[in-house]
C-alpha cells in the first residue's frame, strides 16, 4: 500500500512539509518519514506531532488524507511518482514541481503550481487565487506541465506563465493570464474582468455560452472560427477525465489578439453565443 499521512490534529499554525518528497520517503520506514523536521511556525517539528503514517512510499505513492487546509507546500519540487490528497489542501500545493502527479480530492488554496515547471496536477474542488503564477519578485511563472481545475479558482490565473496548461471547469476571478508570457488558460465557467493585461503571447480560452466577458480596449477583434488546436485540447482534457461541456465541440469561437500595449501576438477566444461583435 502506498505511504498514508493521516493527519490527526488540525491547526490554526499552517505546517510547511516540503521536506516530505518522494524520493527521500521511498527509502524510508514509516516512523522514519515521522521523524522529518516540518515547520510550525518560527520552530522545527517531527512531522509525526500532527500525523500518524502507515504503509511505503516504495511505489512512489503518498497519500495524504484528512483536512490539510493549513498544511503548506505539499508536493513542492514534487518530480516523480503520485501524490493523493484525500481532503483540503493548503497553499503552494506543487510549488516549482517538475514531474509527476498530484491529485486532489477536495479544494486548494492559493498559488497551486507556483512557477511549476512540469507534471499534472489535478484538483476535483475550488482552488485559491493565482494558480501557476510567478512568486513576488520573480520572473516567470508556470513554465511547463498541467493544472486542472474542476471546479472554481481566484484571481490571477496563470499570472507571467511562461508554457503549459491551466484548465478551470468552473468560475475564475480577475485578471486572468496577466503579463502572460506564453502558454493556454482555458475557463469554462464565468470569468471576472480585465483578461490578459498585459500578455504577450499565449491563448487565453473564454469558453463559457452563459457570460459575455468585457474584454480591455488594447485587445482587437480578428475573426470568428472553430480553432483545429482547441479541438486537440478538449480531446485531451477528456482523455484524462477532465469535463468538457458538450458546446464546447460545436461552438464557433471569436478570436481577440492583444495586449496591444505589449507586442499583441497574444489572444483571447470568446463563444460567438457569449459574444456578438
Amino acid at each position: 500500500m502506498p505511504l498514508v499521512l493521516r493527519i490527526r490534529q488540525t491547526t490554526t499554525i499552517p505546517l510547511e512539509v516540503e521536506t516530505i518528497r518522494i524520493e527521500t520517503a521511498r527509502e524510508q520506514t514509516a516512523d522514519a518519514v515521522l521523524g522529518t523536521l516540518i515547520q510550525y511556525g518560527n520552530q522545527q517539528v517531527p512531522l509525526g506531532e500532527f500525523f500518524t503514517a502507515e504503509g511505503s512510499a516504495s511505489d512512489e505513492q503518498i497519500v495524504w488524507e484528512g483536512d490539510c487546509s493549513k498544511v503548506k507546500l505539499i508536493g513542492a519540487l514534487h518530480n516523480r511518482g503520485t501524490i493523493r490528497v484525500e481532503g483540503n489542501a493548503g497553499m503552494h500545493l506543487g510549488a516549482e514541481m517538475t514531474g509527476g502527479e498530484i491529485i486532489v480530492h477536495g479544494n486548494a488554496a492559493d498559488w497551486v503550481g507556483a512557477e511549476m515547471h512540469g507534471g499534472r496536477i489535478h484538483i476535483h474542488g475550488h482552488a485559491g487565487h493565482l494558480v501557476g503564477a510567478v512568486y513576488r519578485g520573480g520572473r516567470r511563472g508556470m513554465t511547463g506541465g498541467e493544472i486542472l481545475i474542476e471546479g472554481d479558482a481566484g484571481n490571477e490565473i496563470g499570472q507571467t506563465m511562461r508554457r503549459g496548461l491551466i484548465a478551470v471547469g468552473g468560475k475564475a476571478g480577475d485578471a486572468i493570464g496577466f503579463s502572460m508570457i506564453a502558454g493556454t488558460v482555458l475557463v469554462f465557467g464565468e470569468p471576472g474582468i480585465r483578461h490578459g493585461a498585459g500578455m504577450k503571447r499565449g491563448t487565453i480560452g473564454l469558453l463559457s455560452e452563459s457570460s459575455s466577458p468585457d474584454l480591455l480596449p488594447t485587445f482587437r477583434y480578428c475573426t470568428t472560427y472553430r480553432p483545429n488546436f482547441l479541438r486537440i485540447y478538449l480531446k485531451a482534457l477528456q482523455q484524462r477525465g477532465f469535463p468538457v461541456p458538450e458546446h464546447c465541440w460545436t461552438t464557433r469561437f471569436h478570436r481577440f489578439a492583444g495586449d496591444f500595449l505589449e507586442d499583441g501576438k497574444g489572444e483571447i477566444l470568446i463563444s460567438e453565443n457569449a459574444l456578438s461583435v
